[in-house]
């Protein structure tokens, strides 16, 4: 979303719900889809094009109230369980594998990993497939060469769709045509005409505006990959859902025509930097040169304790924690908007750990993000992860703040969207 979405990918590591469904509450007016304001804004970070480092500065910026799409709450991090699978594995672990590990991923790890994806995602795949990464970045990074081997120039991205995943693709050489999302995802026949062979897709809960994938839309997706095409799919968030039951992933559906990229930055920290790509069969031999090359594969340890946290339903367990802990902050959001920027309307509140909200005033979103950001207050404009111009808006992450802290910092979004008004 690939940070997050994002400074990696997906939305990556950049990284769902109805366009128009939104939560508890519902806001009016502003549809993200339609063409409209939402011009170059002015002021520091905000006031021209986002290179590589913009993230990195945002980051960086003081704010008291941070807003930042793509993080889970850091301070559930499970330090206790982390600690005793530490321990566990060290004491356990013979002195031979403390040497250099699989480039693939340390076999445990892919084994769990197989299992959580079958059991979480409906992905049924062997250990043998999976091949362990340094988050959805890396990734990306891995596929540059293969698909440039494969005649693959160009990979077509969601418009909206993460700014740090068309990033990541334009560093290793590749096109990113955009193609149109509207409310049942990315429309297929605009996907068809760019020409692309592959396309970047977080059908689960799209990035930024948090649609999901409709049923008709899967199928001429599915269906455009059997004439030939290539998914990426960046699942970067799909255990978090509030209002609605999951969605299979696609790669469940269409195993050799899909990239499957997920990771653990959603689930307890990006710092942690791991993640998992299943490839298609013909693409793994040249994944894991790729990797081999790149890193010689992650550090064994970390593998070893995430392992050990999933098969001992320790990571089931925290998940439970933080999805009712994010809950509650999103409902926190969604009535600090409704009551502070009533005019404003909120999409993909059904899942994930952030709102796109969209408003009608002319000023443009990278102006508010500006101004806000003077008075303390960081998040994300929407404009920065377009590709071609729409309604302006904020992307805002409510995962790791307090309810409290939320209010009000969505209280002062609404009074400076009225002086700027």
């Amino acid at each position: 979303m690939a940070r997050s979405h994002h400074g990696e990918p997906g939305g990556p590591d950049a990284g769902r719900g109805g366009g128009g469904r939104s939560g508890p509450r519902g806001l009016e007016s502003g549809g993200l889809f339609d063409r409209g304001a939402g011009g170059p804004g002015s002021g520091g970070l905000f006031g021209c094009v986002p290179g590589a480092e913009v993230f990195d500065a945002l980051r960086d910026a003081p704010a008291v109230v941070d807003f930042t799409p793509g993080r889970p709450d850091l301070s559930t991090f499970p330090r206790a369980a982390w600690l005793r699978a530490e321990r566990a594995v060290l004491a356990e672990l013979p002195a031979e594998q403390l040497g250099y590990g699989d480039p693939r991923g340390a076999p445990p790890l892919r084994r769990a990993v197989a299992e959580w994806l079958a059991r979480m995602r409906g992905v049924r795949v062997e250990p043998d497939a999976v091949l362990i990464v340094a988050g959805t970045a890396q990734a990306l990074t891995l596929l540059h060469p293969v698909l440039r081997a494969d005649g693959v120039d160009a990979v077509a991205v969601e418009d909206p769709g993460s700014l740090g995943a068309r990033q990541h693709l334009a560093n290793g050489g590749l096109a990113t045509p955009p193609v149109p999302v509207d409310e049942e995802g990315v429309r297929v026949d605009a996907l068809r005409a760019t020409g692309a062979r592959a396309v970047l897709l977080t059908p689960a809960h799209q990035f930024p505006t948090g649609v999901v994938t409709s049923g008709e839309r899967r199928r001429e997706l599915l269906e455009w990959a059997r004439d030939g095409g290539l998914i990426l799919e960046d699942d970067y968030d799909a255990e978090h859902r509030y209002d609605r039951p999951p969605v299979p992933a696609l790669r469940a559906l269409l195993a050799d025509r899909v990239c499957y990229l997920g990771s653990v930055s959603k689930l307890l920290a990006p710092a942690l930097r791991i993640g998992w790509l299943v490839a298609p069969a013909r693409y793994r031999a040249a994944l894991v040169d790729a990797k081999r090359f790149n890193d010689l594969g992650n550090a064994v340890l970390p593998q070893l304790v995430l392992a050990r946290l999933m098969e001992s339903g320790q990571l089931e367990r925290h998940l439970r924690t933080v999805r009712g802990r994010h809950r509650r902050r999103r409902d926190a959001m969604i009535a600090a908007l409704a009551e502070h920027l009533p005019g404003a309307r909120v999409h993909g509140a059904a899942a994930g750990l952030h709102l796109t909200v969209t408003y009608a005033s002319d000023v443009p979103d990278t102006a508010f993000a500006a101004a806000a950001l003077a008075r303390g207050v960081k998040c994300q404009p929407l404009s920065w992860h377009r590709q071609s111009p729409g309604r302006p808006g904020l992307v805002l992450g409510y995962a790791a703040t307090p309810p409290g802290v939320v209010a009000e910092g969505v209280a002062l979004l609404g009074r400076v969207l009225r002086e700027l008004g």
